[in-house]
C-alpha cells in the first residue's frame, strides 16, 4: 500500500523556489509556499489552487517537509530564528556554498573539503532530519528539463534510509529521477564544483542509465 504522501512548504520565492512549486504543482502535488513578503506569496499563488500562501511560521507548522529555497548563509540564520517551529521536521538543503568571484564567476565559500550540507547537519533543530536536493542542477534546467519523456536525474544524499521513498516521491513529482549517492558527507559531490554537479565535473544533465554509471 501506498504511504500518504507527506505535506511540504517551499520557504522563499525566488528562481529556485518558484521552479520548484511549479514542478510539484504540474506533477499534481499541493505545496505550501511562504516568502518574507506575504503579498509577493499571495501574486505568486493566485493562479493555481495547488498553491496554499502562508506566512513563514504558520508554512512550517503545517508541513512535514521544509524546504528553505535561500542561500547557503541565509539556511544557516533561518534554521537558527525558526529552530522551535522546525524541530522533528524534514528539512531539504538546496545551497550551494557560492558567492560571486567579482569576475563574472562564482567561487566557493567555504574550505576545499567541506560542504554546506554538512555545515547545516551541525545546525539542525531538534528531531530534524537533512536531506541534500534540488539544488544539484542549475535553474535552467529544473526550470526546462523536468517531466520530460526521458527524465533527467536529481541526485540527493540522505542519511535516514527511512524516509528516502518520501524524498523520491517528491523529486519525482518534480519531474525528475532521483538517486541516492549515500549520506549528508557526500554533500560535497552533488554541490556547485562538486563532481555529479551540472556546473561541476558533470557538466550537464544526465538520464538514469548515464547516472548510474558515475556514483
Amino acid at each position: 500500500m501506498e504511504s500518504k504522501k507527506l505535506s511540504v512548504a517551499i520557504i522563499g520565492l525566488g528562481k529556485i523556489g518558484q521552479a520548484l512549486a511549479k514542478n510539484l504543482t504540474k506533477g499534481n502535488r499541493s505545496v505550501i509556499v511562504a516568502s518574507r513578503e506575504f503579498s509577493k506569496t499571495m501574486e505568486f499563488s493566485k493562479n493555481e489552487d495547488s498553491l496554499i500562501p502562508l506566512e513563514i511560521t504558520d508554512a512550517i507548522k503545517e508541513s512535514d517537509i521544509v524546504i528553505p529555497t535561500l542561500m547557503f548563509n541565509d539556511i544557516k540564520g533561518f534554521l537558527k530564528q525558526y529552530a522551535a517551529d522546525l524541530e522533528g521536521k524534514i528539512i531539504i538543503d538546496v545551497s550551494n556554498p557560492i558567492a560571486p568571484d567579482g569576475n563574472g564567476g562564482f567561487k566557493k565559500i567555504l574550505a576545499e573539503n567541506e560542504s554546506s550540507g554538512e555545515v547545516l547537519s551541525e545546525l539542525l533543530p531538534k528531531g530534524s532530519k537533512l536531506i541534500k536536493a534540488f539544488g544539484t542542477l542549475g535553474v535552467e534546467s529544473l526550470i526546462n528539463k523536468a517531466h520530460k519523456a526521458e527524465s533527467r536525474v536529481l541526485f540527493y544524499a540522505s542519511d535516514n534510509v527511512s524516509i528516502n521513498s518520501q524524498i523520491e516521491g517528491l523529486i519525482r513529482d518534480s519531474g525528475f529521477e532521483p538517486l541516492h549517492i549515500g549520506g549528508i558527507n557526500q554533500s560535497k559531490r552533488i554541490e556547485v564544483f562538486g563532481e555529479l554537479h551540472e556546473f561541476g565535473g558533470l557538466g550537464k544533465s544526465v538520464n538514469l542509465t548515464e547516472a548510474k554509471q558515475l556514483v
